[in-house]
Formats: C-alpha cells, structure tokens, sequence
C-alpha cells in the first residue's frame, strides 16, 4: 500500500450548537470525521481535525434568560459537555475552538469590516420571516406551509435595520466553481440540490447582522448591530488555523488551508456551499476542496423528546454497549446518501451478530485453541493447502477494498470490508477444522499453520479497523502480543513473528446482551429524562411548562365532518398497494409520483409527500391506497387515486401501511 507520508490534510466538522446536550445524531458526525482523520494518519498524511461549539445566536439568548444566567454562562456549561462527550467517543481532533475565544471575535470583526470596506456588505432594512432554532431568513416563496423548509418548525417576522452581503456579485463565478469542480459538493444530489434550487433561480443579498439581540459578535463600527451568527460560525474554519484578515497569518494556517474535507449535516450544506465559499472569494482566499453533506441518523420510533423519555444520547449507550460498539453502530448502519435509523433493539441485534459473533468468537476461538494445542505459541510450519491461498487472497485484498471505499467517503462499506474478512477467518476454521487436526499427531505442523494464518489475519484486519474501533484494535493486538500492522504493509501477509506467545487468558471482547435485560435499563433510563423534564418544567417559566406539556400531550381535536350513510362508504374502494417505481414531479416542493401496482393493474397516484419522503424509501412499500377516486391532474399529471395517511397537529405525517405483508391488491374493509 502507498504511504502518504509529509502530505497535508486538513478535516472539520461543523462546529456544534452549543443550545444543549448532543443527542446521538449529533454525535454521529463527529464520530465519522473521526474515522477518516485516523485512516488518513494511518496512511501517513499528517492531519489537522479540528471540531468545536457555535456560541452566538438569538435562540442561545433566549435560551439563557429562560434558564436565568448570562448567555456567557449558559454557553459555558454547554460547551463542557459536548466536550465531554467529544472525549468519551474517543475522538482524535486537534483543536476544539469556541466560537466565543477571543481570537475569533476580532478576526470576525476584522473580515466584517473588511468586506464592508470593499462595498460586498451595505447597510438596509430587513424585512422578512426568521426561522429562530435554524438562524435562518426565508422569503414568502421559500417557506412550506408557512414554515421553515428546513426544519418545519414556526418561523416568526422580523422587521430591522441591518447589513447585507451582495451575494450577486459573486454568484457567477461560484456557479462556474461548482461546475469545473464536481467534486466540490458532495454526495451528487446535494450539488443538484444547490445548484437548481438557490444558485441558478438568483441568488438575494444575505443579511449579516441584527438588531434585535445582543447576544453575539459586535460590530465594531456600529454597535447596535451584532454579526449574523453563520458569518460568524462558517470562519471558525479558517480562524483556528491562525487566518488573519490583516495578512499576518499563521504558519499553521498557509500549510493547511485550504481544507481537504469540510463534513457537515445535510441541513446546513446550504450554508457551506453558497455562503461559505463567497466569504471566501471575498477574502481572496482558496475555497476548500470538498463538502461532504451527510445523512442524518433518525431514531426508529419517531420524534426524540425528552418528556417521552425517547432521546437517546452517547453516554447511555456507552454505558450499555461500550465506546467502540457505538461507534461501530453508527458509523456502520449510515447509508452514504439516505438517512439511518437507530434504536436500541439494532443496538442488541448487531452487537450480538457483527461484534460478539463475528469478531469476539473469532479472536477468543483463535487465543483459545492456540493455548491449547500449543501453550500460547504461534508458529508458521508453512504446510499449506490450497484453502489458505484463498483466505490469504481475501486478507491481502483488504486493504485496498477499504482504501478506494474511503477514496469517496463510503465508510460504511469499509468497515463492511473489513469484517468480510474477519468473516472469512471463521469460514477457514469451518474449512480447517483444527480440532480434527489436533487429534492426529502426522497433522500437527498443519494445525500450527493454520493457527498462525488466523492470528496473522487477524493481526491485519484488527489493524485496518483501527480507523472506526481503536480501543478494540488495541485490545485485539495486545492479546495476539504483536503490534499494529503498518498501512504500507496491509496487503503482505505472513509479517506475524512466528514463535510469539499470545496471552494466556483471552477477554471477551463483546458480551453478548439479552434484549429483556437491555430494555429494562432502557426503560429507567427513558424515566429518568421523563423525571428530569418534569423538573424543568416546575422549576422554569411558565413558557418552559408548556412547551413540556406540548411535547407530551398526544390528543388531537377531531374536527367533525357531515355523517354519511354504509351506503356512501361501499361506493369506496381500498385496496394495498406495492410501490414500483417513485420518482420527484419537476418544479414542485410538494408532490411525488408513484407507480403503485394493485393485483394485476398499476396505477399512477400523486401525492403531497415529498417533505416526509424520499422516492427510494418509497420503492417496494406497501400502501394503502383508495382507487376508484376519479382521476384528477396535479402538477399536470394524473393521479389516479389517493394512498392514505395519518398527520398529526404539527403537520408531519406517516403514511398507512398494512401491519403484516399482505398481497399487493388486498382489499381493505
């Protein structure tokens, strides 16, 4: 394999909002950045990873003076834990940078006053909607059912004085950018996104400061206003690394800059695309070479809320599963482009399969066996079958498997890679059977070759995985008594010392866990938020009360419709349909376009589902549909029925969907 050695690579991550404790999506991210940042060490990049906290905003403000201390305060005690839990992940970064440190705030200042300066920021009027949680200014045409079209969530009107960027001025050569640089924007879809929905209709001015709060950078030739907070928050990128808009930047910052990888939440790609890469043609800096816009990972059993004791948060995993579980779970259940689901089921399911089956058997079978047959020492007598070419050609391959899966950030299927191989390690001990070689004296040197294979297999895999279980490769080596594999050398096998002595007392690398016992943790661990939420709640405003009582009340007013006769009800035909094919109608925020087979006929059914939806979630769903409405034209096309679903007093809804698999054209009665 080839060594990087002395090349620069430079990782981030979005900097975390620091309005509370990260949930386990959250934690994802930082987890991924993770895995890449040490495959690149270990193929000898020098790497700087460099995470931290967005502080400022209106929602961090009113956050503070509901809890009753300063913003500074509040920030302070939020930062500390998402740093805490940053740590218990065991992440590798390089530098944890605070949007509210020192050098930061006069850097922000120095670029704002630059730009305005050079005529990109002028000062106006805003007038507009204002999505608080997302930091985010939407035009009437933007918003969906008047709400934020990122978040769903109410957004308020704002009315202030206020600088723009003229982001116009820069539009055209940022299109021209994108399109001589496809690897800019990544996955695909998200540059597609980007491209036809903001960059090619026109792009507005973007307003950059407020008024109507203090809680942020000041503005320090006019200070009623403060820095917008994504002006703010998107510099941390360079800042860290020492950028100053004077000229006198850091050494640091000329051998990195500009950025390998920015990895951010598909959410904010907006934010890293457009606004980012235009702050920067305006400071005659070099934009970054990729931004990576990743899935979210998206609880099985609906909205997280603390009041329904639902949330699921790192350190109670931890507690359960151990570190490197967790950071197996979500860093090999995320697709690379669609969302992930977690629960604590799948939790039990793949650590008892993958990490205690898979992984743990083998490692502890291979320690075990070879105590027994030769008193902990492992030694190649190099008498070979034609089976052990074949798990050597699977070992020695692996390596680059897993190398040109990271080239285009599919860890998912790296790691799936690798445990291919661990996975081949337990069909050759199938294959060898070393407890029927043990039995026969003359087949002794063959068992001892065959011992040595899986512990120098191993030794390769447990060095490859390193990237995404570090505690877990360490413990592996140490119990084969051999250090780790260098990346240069992964794809030679029979670099094991023969003659070493593995431990004599192998650990079980993953206890396997019974979902009743997992769950009855679970569930004092969901009494716990429930306890803790109902505390805040009496303890906090009257606004806190409701919105707790809010999130755990279910009721919904039904709003009663004219009674209609059997008679009127027979006339409707239902049926469960299988979904074919599914695909986006052009120019519409709303609709999605099925191809819905019923029995022997397919029918055509558009429907209001896009925000809920993706078109490949929809393929191969059954639904339940009613069929004999007349065909009616949306978005001129015709929709020859209705699939049914359940919406709730916010407005989400979830299709209907049979409880068992019932044949495409069942009736519904």
């Amino acid at each position: 394999m080839v060594k990087h050695t002395g090349e620069n690579y430079y990782i981030s991550t979005a900097i975390a909002y620091a309005s509370g404790k990260p949930h386990i999506g959250n934690t994802y991210e930082i987890v991924l950045a993770d895995s890449i940042a040490r495959f690149r060490r270990m193929q000898g990049y020098q790497v700087y990873f460099q995470t931290g906290t967005d502080e400022h905003g209106q929602k961090i403000e009113n956050k503070a003076e509901e809890k009753g201390c300063t913003p500074q305060q509040y920030v302070d005690d939020v930062a500390a834990e998402i740093h805490r839990i940053w740590d218990l992940m065991n992440t590798s970064y390089d530098k944890f940078i605070r949007t509210t440190d020192a050098y930061h705030v006069r850097q922000v200042q120095k670029i704002f006053k630059k730009f305005y300066e050079q005529g990109d920021i002028y000062k106006g009027h805003y007038e507009g909607w204002y999505c608080t949680p997302c930091e985010s200014f939407w035009t009437d045409s933007q918003l969906v059912d008047g709400k934020c079209p990122d978040c769903g969530r109410p957004v308020t009107r704002a009315k202030e004085e206020a600088y723009f960027f003229r982001m116009s001025k820069y539009a055209p050569r940022l299109i021209e950018y994108i399109n001589e640089h496809p690897e800019f924007i990544q996955p695909v879809s998200r540059k597609n996104e980007m491209m036809n929905n903001f960059l090619l209709p026109g792009l507005q001015d973007l307003c950059v400061s407020r008024t109507s709060f203090k809680w942020g950078i000041p503005v320090d030739f006019d200070d009623k206003h403060v820095v917008y907070v994504w002006l703010d928050a998107l510099t941390n990128y360079i800042t860290g690394l020492g950028y100053d808009a004077d000229g006198n930047s850091s050494e640091q910052y000329r051998k990195f800059w500009p950025a390998d990888l920015h990895l951010v939440g598909k959410d904010i790609i907006r934010f890293h695309t457009i606004y980012w890469p235009i702050f920067l043609m305006a400071l005659g800096e070099p934009l970054p070479k990729q931004v990576f816009g990743h899935p979210w990972l998206i609880q099985a059993d609906g909205k997280m809320s603390k009041s329904k004791g639902n949330v699921i948060y790192a350190d109670d995993l931890v507690n359960l599963f151990g570190v490197d579980a967790v950071r197996y779970f979500v860093l090999h259940e995320m697709p690379f482009e669609n969302d992930g689901v977690i629960s604590w089921e799948l939790m039990v399911e793949r650590l008892n399969s993958d990490l205690a089956n898979t992984l743990g058997n083998l490692v502890n079978r291979t320690i075990s066996m070879s105590n027994k047959y030769f008193g902990g020492i492992v030694e190649n007598k190099n008498v070979n079958d034609p089976v052990d070419d074949q798990l050597k050609a699977v070992v020695t391959e692996t390596a680059g498997k897993v190398e040109e899966k990271m080239k285009g950030l599919h860890v998912a299927d790296s790691i799936t890679e690798i445990f291919a191989l661990f996975k081949r390690c337990n069909k050759y001990i199938d294959e060898t059977m070393p407890w029927a070689l043990a039995k026969d004296e003359t087949k002794k040197d063959r068992l001892a070759t065959v011992l040595y294979n899986l512990a120098e297999s191993i030794t390769i895999g447990a060095s490859l995985l390193e990237p995404y279980m570090p505690e877990t490769t360490e413990r592996i080596l140490k119990q084969l008594n051999t250090g780790k594999r260098d990346y240069a050398d992964a794809d030679r096998f029979g670099l094991y010392k023969s003659g070493t002595k593995v431990t004599e007392e192998p650990e079980i690398l993953f206890a396997r866990q019974d979902l009743k016992d997992v769950m009855e943790k679970v569930e004092e661990i969901r009494k716990g938020q429930k306890a803790a939420s109902g505390e805040a709640a009496q303890s906090g405003t009257a606004g806190e009360a409701a919105d707790a009582a809010g999130e755990e009340k279910t009721e919904i007013h039904v709003e009663p419709k004219a009674e209609i006769t059997y008679d009127d009800f027979a006339k409707m035909q239902f049926a469960v349909g299988e979904v074919l094919e599914c695909r986006e109608v052009p120019k519409s925020k709303k609709l999605l376009v099925s191809q819905i087979k019923f029995g022997d006929q397919t029918r055509q059914i558009v429907s209001g589902i896009k925000k809920w939806y993706k078109p490949e979630e929809m393929v191969g769903k059954k639904v339940m549909c009613l069929i004999n409405l007349k065909p009616a034209k949306l978005a001129g096309l015709e929709s020859q029925g209705m699939i049914l679903a359940a919406e709730d007093s916010e407005g989400n809804v979830t299709l209907m969907t049979p409880e068992k698999d019932m044949p495409s054209g069942s009736g519904i009665s």
